[in-house]
C-alpha cells in the first residue's frame, strides 16, 4: 500500500546516512521526494537509486548554513510542487572541537546555524502553506545530546539539537490546532558520516554495537503517515548495547587544547 502517494516530501542531508534511507523508504511508500543537500553528485545518486525502484525524486543543491538559502529552498520547492506535505529537517552539523574550553566561534556559529538557523528558516518558509491547505508534518531529526549533553556529542552540537528539539515543541504547542505536527527524532549513535568528524572515529567493532541509518528512517516514516489526528511528538531511540565510550570522552576532552 502507498501510504505517501500524492504527498511531496523534503529531506535535507539527503546525500548519505539517514537522509538516504529515508529519501528510499518514503518514495517506496509512494512520496515525491525533493533531496536536498551541498554536493550533487551523492544527491544524482541517491534520486537514480529512487528512479529506479520506481519512485519520483529531485534534487537541489542549497548550503543550509545560509539562512537565507534555507529559507528560498522552500520558496523554491512551493513554486515547483505547489505544496510540501511533509518537511524532514536532517541536515546536521557538528565540530570536531567539542569542549567549551576550546570550542572557537566560527565553530560554534557554523553548527547553529545548520542545526538551529537552517532548521528555522526552512520549516518558516513553508509554515503558511501547510496552514492553507490545513495539515502539514514537519519532522526534525535532533540527536540525544539534546537529552544528555556532554563530550560525546560536544558542547555546540548538544546545545544546537536541544534548541531545534525545543523548536518543534513550540510548534506543536502553537499550531497543533492548525493541523501542524511536529515530530523530533532523538537517535544516540548511528554509523553514518558524521562519525568521521569526531575527534576520536570510532572503529568497526565500535560501529558495529551502533544503529544503522535505516532504523532512524523507520521511526520518521511511522511519524510521516500516522493518521493526521494523531501526532507523534517525540521518539527516542538507542542502540541495545552500551558501548564503553571513555576513550572517546577523554580524547575529545583535549580536542582543540593549546599545548605550550
Amino acid at each position: 500500500m502507498k501510504t505517501l502517494a500524492e504527498k511531496v516530501v523534503l529531506i535535507t542531508g539527503a546525500g548519505s546516512g539517514i537522509g538516504r534511507e529515508t529519501a528510499l523508504l518514503l518514495a517506496e511508500h509512494g512520496a515525491t521526494v525533493v533531496l536536498i543537500g551541498r554536493r550533487l553528485a551523492p544527491l544524482d545518486a541517491v534520486a537514480k537509486e529512487v528512479r529506479v525502484q520506481g519512485g519520483q525524486a529531485h534534487v537541489r543543491s542549497v548550503d543550509l548554513e545560509d539562512g537565507e538559502a534555507a529559507a528560498e529552498l522552500g520558496r523554491w520547492t512551493l513554486d515547483q510542487f505547489g505544496r510540501v506535505d511533509v518537511l524532514v529537517n536532517n541536515a546536521g552539523h557538528s565540530s570536531k572541537t567539542r569542549s567549551i574550553r576550546y570550542v572557537g566561534t566560527d565553530d560554534w556559529q557554523s553548527v547553529f546555524k545548520v542545526n538551529v538557523e537552517g532548521v528555522y528558516r526552512l520549516t518558516q518558509s513553508l509554515i503558511e502553506s501547510m496552514i492553507a491547505k490545513g495539515e502539514g508534518t514537519v519532522i526534525t531529526v535532533s540527536s540525544m545530546a539534546a537529552l544528555k549533553p556532554g563530550l560525546l556529542g560536544g558542547a555546540p552540537y548538544s546545545a544546537a539539537k536541544a534548541a531545534s528539539r525545543n523548536l518543534m515543541g513550540d510548534i506543536n504547542a502553537e499550531l497543533n490546532d492548525l493541523g501542524i505536527r511536529a515530530c523530533t527524532i532523538v537517535p544516540a549513535e548511528v554509523d553514518t558520516p558524521i562519525l568521521d568528524n569526531r575527534p576520536l572515529v570510532p572503529d568497526e567493532t565500535s560501529r558495529s554495537t551502533m544503529m544503522h541509518p535505516r532504523d532512524v528512517a523507520d521511526a520518521i516514516l511511522l511519524c510521516a503517515v500516522m493518521p493526521q489526528r494523531t501526532v507523534v511528538e517525540e521518539i527516542v531511540l538507542k542502540p541495545t548495547t552500551n558501548r564503553n565510550i571513555n576513550r572517546d570522552i577523554e580524547v575529545a576532552r583535549h580536542e582543540g587544547e593549546q599545548v605550550e
